[in-house]
């Protein structure tokens, strides 16, 4: 079965989860309506099913290639990249004044997980260049968005993040290229960057870089790094392309995954550049960049999450094997066996969760930005903040640990490349590295955005959680409702630990161990919030005799194998969370082993 992309899940998510409705409510999107989101899902999908899914087995055996100073897209890809451009994917989001569609966040997410589920090598190249529009939008000066933004939007050119370097990983602060004024407003670029994605192709005439780098009188550590711009080719006054400038890859990575998208090492030799900000805060410039980015990499997760449960179903159906249980049918096709059916409900309903969460951040970003108040705008950024290392690591696991389970499915046959089934695991163990790993996530979540504001943010969440589960009582009784309400009072329990905790400067060492639990934890909670939405959203529209009967109480199944396979396990989050720095100080080398 090849791929399709889940329109009808994911317009269900964004009306009946995610709460789509309350971003149109503030007027800030007149272009938008219900019609409009399942239109651009729709054209998404299509494109994603007959151009990119196509391409994605191809892409892996045969990858992107580097010789002689330069890069070629693996075979197809240049093309399938041109139409994707003249379809205007690449900006959907961005003003109308770039030549953007000026559409809400989360409709761009939605319709860039189809992207994700069909190709994600494919999708990590326009995925870097929507984080560069945000950037230029929000920081850079107006000669840089005249000249850039147009065709950044248009994907007539494609945009790279540029931040690692061999001796600086996630420690931005130890990066030591340098930026060293040319005497004409531009800087000379030098130094080495490492795992640069889709840093340089053939796929467009120009790739534009914001680099990270160090002017000469820059203090030490993160304060004193800069933005800057680098275009591949000089771009005259009248827009037209000049001479070649003087950065190159030098190499591409030989990854696990992930073969077709090029990861280049790149060397800038007086690279000529145009500062993007103010000098010295590159790092809070570049992060514009890397939280648009954060939110992409959730929503590839739930792509190639929902790419591998796809096929893992297709094997199911069509692998015969055993008596089913059910029907008593001999040789029967393995989805009849009861752990078969137990790991894919398992593993669409944890995408579903994901996908709510991710598709709830975006959501968020939007109402921060438009909803009608100043009190209400803050509100809503403190729940982005709040939801977007959720996202990025709950949801990149979700990726990774679906794919596995497809692994799984297939049995011996999933180990086997011809089948395919195990690309979505090399693709997806990716993620959880990219924009931060998330370790970082969970460092950034309890270490900055749970206290930013007191906590008022998470302890909104779990005061709306509690309205859901007045209403979910409603339509279950028993253990689906219980679960829920454990994993309710295990969130507020933790949140409360760890707000206390963090009070006290000597407990530092309990929040940092406490910090990937914790994250987890609340992530396998809102994901069962953002189901047992669905599900009530199913349920009504059932007692009003709208849509499809049986996909709606598929919903509200959903629903019930998440709260007994994901919610049933919170005391061991909860447990982690309190386990205390003193544990793990305990746990010296020679107890690990060294």
């Amino acid at each position: 079965m090849p791929y399709r992309s889940p329109v009808r899940d994911l317009a269900f998510s964004l009306t009946a989860v995610a709460g789509i409705d309350q971003v149109a409510a503030t007027g800030a999107f007149p272009d938008y309506d219900a019609d409009l989101m399942n239109a651009v899902l729709e054209a998404a999908g299509s494109f994603s099913d007959e151009v990119l899914a196509p391409l994605n087995r191809p892409g892996d055996l045969n990858g992107a290639k580097y010789a002689n100073g330069s890069v070629t897209a693996a075979p197809g890809f240049a093309d399938a990249y041109r139409q994707f451009a003249e379809g205007g994917w690449t900006g959907l989001t961005a003003s109308a004044e770039a030549g953007g569609q000026a559409l809400p966040k989360a409709l761009e997410l939605a319709a860039y997980e189809t992207i994700q589920g069909a190709n994600m090598a494919f999708a990590l190249c326009p995925m870097l260049s929507l984080a560069a529009i945000e950037a230029l939008e929000q920081v850079g000066t107006e000669h840089q968005k005249a000249t850039y933004l147009p065709k950044l939007v248009s994907g007539e050119w494609t945009g790279a993040m540029v931040l690692t370097e061999p001796g600086a990983g996630s420690d931005l602060g130890a990066l030591t290229a340098t930026a060293t004024p040319n005497g004409d407003g531009t800087y000379a670029l030098n130094g080495q960057k490492i795992f640069i994605t889709w840093g340089d192709h053939d796929a467009t005439d120009n790739i534009v870089h914001l680099v990270l780098a160090r002017l000469p009188d820059a203090p030490a550590g993160p304060k004193g790094i800069s933005l800057f711009l680098a275009s591949k080719f000089e771009v005259r006054d009248d827009g037209t392309l000049g001479g070649r400038n003087d950065f190159r890859p030098v190499g591409i990575e030989h990854k696990l995954g992930i073969h077709a998208s090029p990861t280049c090492v790149m060397s800038y030799e007086g690279a000529r550049a145009e500062l993007v900000g103010l000098p010295n805060q590159g790092l809070a410039h570049m992060f514009v960049m890397m939280n648009n980015a954060r939110v992409a990499v959730a929503v590839q997760g739930v792509g190639v999450a929902e790419g591998a449960y796809q096929h893992a179903l297709a094997y199911a159906l069509d692998r015969r094997q055993g008596r089913s249980i059910w029907t008593g049918e001999a040789n029967a096709p393995i989805i009849d066996h009861p752990d078969i059916r137990r790991a894919l409900g398992v593993m669409k309903s944890k995408i579903e969760a994901a996908r709510g969460i991710a598709l709830a951040t975006g959501v968020a970003a939007d109402l921060a930005r438009h909803a009608a108040t100043q009190d209400e705008r803050r509100a809503w950024k403190g729940r982005e903040d709040l939801l977007v290392p959720i996202a990025k690591a709950w949801g990149t696991d979700v990726g990774c640990d679906v794919a596995s389970m497809g692994v799984q499915i297939h049995g011996g046959m999933g180990y086997i490349e011809e089948t395919g089934a195990a690309q979505y695991y090399r693709d997806a163990r990716i993620t959880p590295i990219y924009e931060g790993t998330n370790g970082i996530q969970a460092m950034d979540l309890v270490g900055r955005k749970l206290s930013q504001d007191g906590g008022a943010s998470a302890k909104a969440v779990i005061s709306e959680m509690r309205t859901t589960l007045t209403a979910l009582g409603k339509l279950y009784s028993g253990k689906p409702v219980e679960r829920f309400k454990t994993a309710i009072e295990a969130v507020e329990d933790a949140t409360l630990w760890l707000l206390d905790a963090k009070a006290d400067p000597a407990r530092r060492a309990d929040v940092l161990a406490a910090a990937d639990a914790y994250l987890k934890l609340l992530g396998d909670v809102i994901g069962g919030w953002m189901l047992a939405k669905g599900a009530l959203a199913a349920k009504s529209q059932l007692d009003t005799g709208e849509g499809d009967a049986e996909w709606l109480e598929g919903k509200i199944v959903l629903y019930e194998v998440y709260a007994a396979n994901v919610l049933g396990h919170v005391s061991s989050r909860l447990a982690a969370v309190g386990q205390g720095g003193p544990l793990l100080e305990r746990l010296s080398r020679v107890a690990l082993g060294v």
